[in-house]
This record gives structure tokens, sequence and C-alpha cells, in this order.
């Protein structure tokens, strides 16, 4: 069922009456070239994360529903398949997964008749045990529901349990473990980054030892349970999934501004660039996101689109000149990160059409997916 209402365009970043001719325009544009993007073989993925990145995202639930299956290498004919059946009886996740999913009305859009949101519910509890069926290495948590439904909301049933399904395997796959360790690890990203943004805030909660499991809610669920304009949530989950599957935790971490929404997204957007996991690792501690490393088998089909090709080619030229005049700089090679981190924000600024969180889904692609058949 879409929500074309509920999930359509999100109004101008300052919200000026002044600039809505602007934004139609720009709205405009956006759906021709996402069509574009979408009528090309192989389809133009790259395109595709750089416009669900973008202000506004990928605008109404019609186009998610073409797009978001692309963005997570999921093939059209997955709707030709037969549906399985999934049987409630003895199994062991159902009574939490019915517990959870009762509770969940205020997911639902106000004033849908009771009916139909009873069937949405039933639909909701068949893809999750599905999913664990398929999965047995999966585990429920208390918060999946919240990220399936929006799936649901904006897919249907049967395209969301195939997006639902590689979803779970890839960017929620930490969550789903038996116990909280990787989550916990994922959570330890946050005081780094915040340390970066604001050092004051980062003293204050350390001096108030509040940690960090204020944000566990926010993450497990893609901030699918606090926020409660549906709109928000949807433009949320293009930006997440057009990126790296830790781009959760930069988003919470700038949270803490009073900025408008778009804004926020930006903002998390260049936080990644200037700060990648790799530089943050140590500080998070121990071992690499489970998530991070499944991603490593996930598709990110813009490496192999042609423009992409130069964009890569032309980037590794540059970075060979760089190392090059390195090489003969005392300061830099004394601070080889503060370097990197120059030669990313200048390269942010000559690209800045692009926005910057659609230049670190392009320029960091090849750090953590791989190239995996594309379908047309």
């Amino acid at each position: 069922m879409n929500n074309s209402s509920s999930g359509g365009a999100l109004s101008p970043v300052n919200g000026k009456q002044g600039n809505i001719n602007d934004w139609d325009t720009r709205r405009k544009r956006k759906i021709a070239d996402i069509t574009q993007a979408l009528s090309v073989s192989p389809v133009d993925v790259a395109a595709l994360r750089r416009m669900a990145i973008s202000e506004g995202g990928l605008l109404t639930d019609e186009i998610r529903c073409q797009v978001w299956p692309r963005l997570l290498n999921v093939p059209p004919h997955i709707l030709d398949q037969e549906p399985e059946k999934v049987e409630r009886e003895n199994n062991k996740d159902y009574n939490q997964v019915l517990l959870d999913v009762q509770r969940s009305l205020r997911r639902f859009p106000p004033g849908m008749p009771d009916e139909q949101r009873e069937g949405l519910q039933e639909e909701l509890i068949d893809i999750i045990l599905l999913v664990l069926k398929r999965n047995p290495q999966l585990h429920y948590y208390q918060g999946y529901h919240d990220i399936v439904v929006t799936f649901l909301l904006v897919l249907g049933e049967r395209l969301a349990t195939a997006l639902v399904e590689k979803l779970s395997t890839h960017h929620l796959r930490d969550f789903m473990d038996p116990t909280m360790d990787n989550t916990k690890h994922i959570l330890n990203y946050l005081m780094p980054i915040i340390e970066r943004v604001n050092p004051d805030v980062h003293d204050f909660m350390q001096q108030a030892e509040v940690g960090t499991v204020f944000a566990l809610s926010w993450l497990i669920t893609w901030f699918g349970h606090v926020l409660s304009d549906f709109r928000h949530v949807v433009r949320l989950y293009d930006f997440f999934l057009a990126c790296h599957p830790l781009m959760p935790i930069y988003f919470a971490a700038v949270i803490p501004q009073d900025l408008p929404y778009e804004t926020l997204i930006s903002r998390a957007g260049d936080l990644f660039v200037q700060f990648p996991p790799s530089e943050l690792a140590r500080e998070a501690a121990s071992h690499e996101s489970m998530a991070s490393s499944t991603f490593k088998d996930f598709d990110l089909a813009s490496t192999q689109q042609r423009p992409d090709s130069v964009l890569r080619r032309r980037r590794r030229q540059k970075q060979a000149a760089l190392e090059s005049s390195a090489a003969n700089s005392v300061v830099t090679v004394a601070q080889p990160s503060a370097a990197r981190r120059f030669v990313r924000l200048a390269v942010m600024g000559l690209t800045v059409a692009l926005g910057a969180a659609a230049l670190a889904v392009v320029n960091t692609a090849l750090e953590w997916a791989p190239k995996l058949d594309l379908f047309p």
C-alpha cells in the first residue's frame, strides 16, 4: 500500500513562501532526472543514490517503489515469485512480534479504517516471521517492526518482504545478533563524532555520564520509533538506503543541533566525509561493525557506471599527484590525517553540486561495496 500523500515532497529547506516556485521547478527537474536514471540500461544507480540523498529525497512513495529496490539491488522480477506461507504455530518469535505489532498503532496513518490497519498488522507479522524463517542466523529485536512497517506502508507486502530481507542481512545485521555487542560497538562511534561536532556538548555528556544508550532506539529503528511525521521517516530512509550502514550514527550525532531537517541530513553527510568510520574505529574500539563487513558483499552499482568510472579515474590521478607532492612536504608527512581531511574537503568544495553526502557515497564506494551482477 502506498501513502503518496504522507510520503510526498518536503517543503523548501528554509520554509519561505517566496521560494515555493523555485522548489517546484527543482522538484520537476529532479523527477525528470530520476525517470532518466531508471530508463537507461543498466539503471544509473549512482544517479539514483544522489537523488535519494539530495534535498527532498525521492519525493513520493510512487518513486520510492521504483528506486528503493534499485538501491538495495533487489531485482524487479521478485514480484513474479509466488508468496511463501508462514507458519505462526510454535514459532519462537511469534508472541513477541505480536505484542510489538499490537503496540504499533501510531505508526499507521491517522484516520486509517480499523479493518485496513488490522490487515496491515497481519501482513507486518508475516513479513517479520518470514524473514526470520529464511535467515535463522538473524534474531528478532524489539524495534525491528518499526523499520519493517515503513517498508510495508510504502511498498506493499511482497516487495517490502524482499527489501527487508536484504536490509536485515546488511544494514541491520549488527542489530540482529544474539547479543547486543555489535550494536553497542556502533553506539561507541557516537561520542567521537560528537566530540568533533561540538566539544562542549561532548564534555558535558562525559561529565554527566549519560553514556550512549539514549540513542539506542534511534539507531535500531532508523528513527522510525521517535519521528512522528511519516514524511520525515521516509525522507530519512531515502538517505540511509543510499549511504554507508553507519550513516544513522552520524545523523544521531547532529541531532543536538537546532537546524532544519534537510540541513541535518546534509550535515550528517559532511561529517561522514570529514570523519569516516575508518578514522574513528580506534576510538570506537575493538572490531569492525558487522554491518560494514557484510556490506562489502553488497552491490553499489554506481561503481560500474561509466560516469563514475571517470570520476574514480580522475580521483586516483588527483590522489597520486597529491601523494607525490606530500612526499616532498615535511608538514604533510607530519600530519597525514589532517592532510587527508584537507584533500577530502577540497574535493567536496569542487563538487558541491552533488552535495556532501552524495560525494561520500560515490567517493568512498570502493571502501565498502563490491561489484555484483547488475540487473537491467
